[in-house]
C-alpha cells in the first residue's frame, strides 16, 4: 500500500506528497482516557525524531517507514536540496546511519528511498530514483554493503518507470512492483540468489496506471506468501494473495465499491495468513477489514472519529504476528490521526507531539512490530515531515498483596 501511494504521488515537478492526519475521538495517548486504558498498562509516550541531514522546509524532512523486532527504524529523508537519502535509526534512539544506494540521482527528490527491513539480520530494501527519474531496486546488507542496483527484466527505463522493491523477508526474498515501458504495473519476486520472477493477477488491466502491485513493509511472509492489489480495466481495485508456489488468489472484500478507484486494497499479511485490507465503498469512504486464512472476512471496522466523506475513513497499514493492526484515519476535517487496533478489536487513537491540524497534516502509523512498537510520520503546520516512535506499551506488574502479619503473642 505505502509503496503504491509513494509511486503514484510523484508529480511532474518531481515533488513527493505524503498525507497525514490528527485526533478527534477515542483513546488518545496525548490526553489519556483512563476509563478506556487497558488494565495493567501505561500509555506510551511518543518520541519524535529527525534524520540529522533532513531539511526543515515544506515537503522536506524525515519519513520513518518501518520498524523491526530489534527496534531498528528505517526510512528516508529529504535534504534542503532536496535530495533523498536513506537512514537506519538504531534502537538506542541516538545513532543514525545515513546512506546513499548506488545509482541514485542528485536532483530534487532523486536519490535513495527505503521501503522495508527484515526481522532477522536487518537487511534493507528499497529503490533509487536516478538522474532520469527512473527507478531501480537495491538491497542493503546488515554490514552496510549493497547489492544492486537491479531491475526486473521487462521494467521500463523512462520517467517514473522501473523497479520498486517494497518487502524483504528473513530468507532474503524481495517482492515489489515494476512499471513497464507502457506505464503498466506488474509484480515481481526476487529470490535470495537474485533470480527475479515477474507476475500479474489474472484480472489486472493493461492500460497506463493499471496492473498489479505488491503492498509494502509487511506484505511478504517468511514462508514466501505475498499480497497486493491490482487495478482492472475499469480502474477498480481488487486484492490478491500469491502463494509461495506462485498460485494467485484474487479476492474482494464484502461491501467494496465497484466504481473507478473503489474496491479492495490489501495492507499486510502476518505469519498466520491473516490479511488486512482497505475497503473503499461506493461512496469513496475507506474502512478497515480482515481476511482470515480461510478466505472469510470479518465485518469492517472504523477508527473512532474517522470521517465519512469521500477520501476520508480508516486506513490500516500493518498487521503483526498477534493480529494487532496499526494505521491512520482521516477525520471530517481531512486531518490525519494514528491508531492501534488490538486483536480483541479495541482501537486506541494517538497523535504525535507537534503534528499539524490542517488538511493533509497530522499523524500516520506505518508499521508495528511484534511488541506493538509503532513507527510512522507526522506532518507539522509547516508541511514538514518528521518521524516518530510510539514505544511498545509498558505492562505494569500486578501488585502483590501484603501478607498479614502473624498475631503477637
Amino acid at each position: 500500500m505505502k509503496t503504491k501511494i509513494l509511486r503514484n504521488i510523484f508529480i511532474s515537478v518531481g515533488v513527493l506528497f505524503v498525507s497525514a492526519r490528527l485526533l478527534t475521538a477515542g483513546t488518545s495517548d496525548q490526553v489519556p482516557n483512563f476509563n478506556d486504558m487497558p488494565l495493567g498498562s501505561a500509555p506510551p509516550v511518543i518520541m519524535t525524531f529527525e534524520a540529522p541531514g533532513a531539511g526543515t522546509g515544506p515537503m522536506q524532512g524525515t519519513i520513518a517507514q518501518a520498524i523491526n523486532q530489534a527496534g531498528k527504524i528505517v526510512g528516508y529523508f529529504f535534504t534542503p536540496s532536496p535530495v533523498t537519502r536513506g537512514f537506519v535509526r538504531d534502537p538506542d534512539g541516538i545513532t543514525f546511519h545515513e546512506f546513499d544506494a548506488p545509482g541514485g540521482g542528485t536532483g530534487p527528490y532523486q536519490g535513495t528511498f527505503v521501503t522495508a527491513i527484515d526481522d532477522a539480520a536487518g537487511a534493507i530494501t528499497g529503490f533509487v530514483r536516478d538522474s532520469s527519474d527512473a527507478f531501480h531496486g537495491y538491497e542493503r546488507m546488515p554490514d552496510g554493503t549493497f547489492i544492486g542496483p537491479f531491475d526486473a527484466r521487462d521494467a521500463g527505463t523512462g520517467r517514473f518507470q522501473g523497479t520498486e522493491p517494497s518487502n524483504i523477508n528473513a530468507t532474503g526474498v524481495i517482492t515489489g512492483t515494476y512499471v513497464d515501458p507502457s506505464n503498466v504495473n506488474h509484480g515481481f519476486v526476487r529470490d535470495a540468489d537474485g533470480t527475479i520472477h515477474e507476475f500479474d493477477a489474472l484480472g489486472a488491466g493493461t492500460g497506463p496506471g493499471q496492473g498489479t502491485g505488491t503492498g509494502g513493509v509487511d506484505c511478504l511472509t517468511d514462508a514466501g506468501a505475498t499480497v497486493g492489489e491490482y487495478l482492472d480495466s475499469s480502474n477498480v481495485w481488487h486484492g490478491f494473495l500469491r502463494d509461495p508456489d506462485g498460485t494467485i488468489h484474487e479476492f474482494d472484500a464484502p461491501g467494496a465499491g465497484t466504481g473507478p478507484h473503489q474496491g479492495t486494497e490489501p495492507g499486510g499479511i502476518n505469519a498466520a495468513g491473516t490479511i488486512i485490507v482497505l475497503l473503499i465503498d461506493m461512496n469513496d469512504v475507506t474502512h478497515g477489514a480482515e481476511r482470515a486464512p480461510d478466505g472469510t472476512f470479518a465485518p469492517p471496522f472504523d477508527a473512532p472519529g474517522a470521517g465519512t466523506g469521500p477520501g476520508q475513513g480508516t486506513f490500516p497499514e500493518n498487521i503483526n504476528a498477534s493480529g494487532a493492526i496499526t494505521g491512520w484515519y482521516i477525520d471530517s476535517s481531512n486531518v490525519n490521526h494514528g491508531f492501534l487496533r488490538t486483536p480483541d478489536g479495541t482501537i486506541t487513537t494517538f497523535d504525535a507531539p507537534g503534528a499539524g491540524t490542517g488538511p493533509g497534516q497530522g499523524t500516520q502509523g506505518f508499521c508495528n512490530n511484534a511488541s506493538d512498537a509503532i513507527s510512522g510520520i507526522y506532518v507539522d503546520s509547516n508541511n514538514t515531515w518528521h518521524g516518530f516512535l510510539r514505544p511498545a506499551p509498558r505492562v505494569q506488574p500486578t501488585p502483590r498483596p501484603h501478607p498479614t502479619p502473624p498475631p503477637r503473642p
